[in-house]
């Protein structure tokens, strides 16, 4: 594995803000691929859950295909790990070349599985399989592309340009749910539970081409003599130097992970199964919701280049730490469709103060030679636990008979993302990402 310098061993730092614009768009491209990819599946999962787990209820149903969601997110530590050392070691290109790639090969690969009722049993343990391999992927994407974007970032404008990185991730939702939307309409409810959920995975798998080509050009951030630091991707000189910034980032990446699944992917399944609405009805509110909340992350992120990063993450800690739980239970009675859109966009515009410098935040804490393995590893360690079951604990309450359980939930690990925010230095007086 080989990647070159495109100039000399400074040429970030005299990148034209042009250039920088377009080595944004490349990184993110991938970015929106990957996250289209995984979302899709969540998504899909109301068509496709009974062809994989034909018996029981539909709660039964969709717990057991949260299951799998979740399965995927316990590979994210070994991604975040084995990429971040990539990024590290071999430099930011070669790494999110290579996760792209794999996010596309998971995708084919449910497009083409067999149900259950063809292969039995087998069936949802390759969907299990395909899920990890994409989980792999996810783990790497984050940490590799978060710090990539932090560091191509113009100086004075980073949460802005940052932000970016959210942008392309909600986008990946909703292009996901647009696509869902499309065939909704093209499609009835009965083709798109016998096939045409298999469709959105193939233009998954397609854009990852696309993507491919634009991170070819992209200018590497890091120099060789970098890369061949002995201390470069390694979990042990991470743990030992940067143990107190790992264990930061572990504290507020829970809470901000455990809401943003809560508010993005379950949410709709919320809408579905607890307040009453139609599935074609709740994709058009949440298809809504994600391009405000998309909309939302440059001014987020330009809001925290004047406030300041902690500034940004205590607020964010403490509204949703308060907030959370009124929502949530104003929205299990709901009735309309426009009251359920502004409680949500209410919710995500909180959020936002997170998602919009998260990626960002976590990069000023670790120093080059670190980076990319410190902002993967803490970030997929955080995600899978927290991220990655909220909606397993979600279905899990409600079939318990204690839904709100959950809610009480979010806003604990939000207000635990406060205490930490409060307790951490301000990021932008390290001195460690120029």
């Amino acid at each position: 594995m080989t990647t070159t310098d495109t100039a000399n061993p400074h040429a970030i730092e005299h990148l034209t803000s042009r250039q920088r614009v377009f080595a944004i768009v490349g990184a993110s491209s991938g970015n929106l691929v990957e996250w289209f990819d995984f979302y899709i599946y969540s998504f899909c999962a109301l068509y496709f859950s009974s062809a994989f787990f034909p018996k029981g209820n539909a709660t039964t149903q969709l717990l057991n295909t949260a299951g799998i969601f979740a399965a995927g997110f316990l590979m994210r530590p070994i991604g975040g790990w084995l990429f971040g050392r990539v990024a590290d070691r071999y430099g930011r290109r070669n790494a999110m070349m290579i996760s792209v790639l794999m996010m596309c090969g998971g995708s084919l690969m449910i497009a083409a599985l067999p149900t259950y009722a063809s292969i039995g049993t087998a069936a949802p343990t390759l969907l299990l399989v395909a899920r990890l391999f994409q989980g792999l992927s996810v783990g790497g994407e984050y940490g590799t592309s978060a710090t990539y974007m932090s560091e191509v970032a113009e100086p004075g404008r980073k949460g802005f340009f940052a932000s970016f990185q959210y942008v392309t991730l909600i986008g990946g939702q909703l292009a996901a749910l647009l696509v869902l939307g499309i065939l909704q309409l093209l499609l009835t409810h009965d083709e798109l539970k016998a096939w045409g959920w298999r469709i959105p995975f193939v233009v998954g798998a397609a854009a990852a081409l696309v993507s491919l080509y634009l991170r070819r050009a992209l200018h590497e951030t890091t120099t060789a003599t970098e890369r061949k630091s002995e201390a470069a991707g390694s979990v042990a000189s991470l743990l030992r130097h940067h143990r107190r910034a790992f264990v930061t980032v572990l504290g507020f990446t829970a809470g901000g992970s455990l809401i943003f699944y809560a508010f993005t992917t379950y949410m709709q399944k919320y809408l579905v199964n607890t307040a009453g609405m139609s599935t074609e009805t709740a994709s058009r509110v949440m298809t809504v919701c994600l391009l405000i909340y998309m909309l939302m992350q440059p001014a987020f992120g330009a809001l925290s280049d004047r406030i300041g990063r902690r500034t940004s993450m205590i607020a964010f800690g403490a509204l949703t730490a308060v907030f959370t739980t009124p929502i949530m239970m104003a929205l299990r009675s709901v009735s309309s469709p426009v009251t359920a859109g502004v409680l949500i966009v209410c919710a995500l515009a909180m959020i936002s103060l997170y998602t919009s410098i998260g990626g960002l935040i976590k990069a000023e804490m670790f120093p080059v030679e670190v980076r990319a393995l410190g902002v993967g590893l803490s970030y997929a360690v955080a995600n899978a636990i927290f991220g990655g079951s909220a909606e397993y604990v979600a279905l899990w309450f409600k079939q318990a008979g204690h839904e709100p359980y959950f809610y009480w939930y979010v806003s604990v690990m939000c207000a635990v993302a406060c205490v930490v925010a409060i307790r951490m230095p301000d990021p932008t007086k390290s001195g460690l990402l120029k």
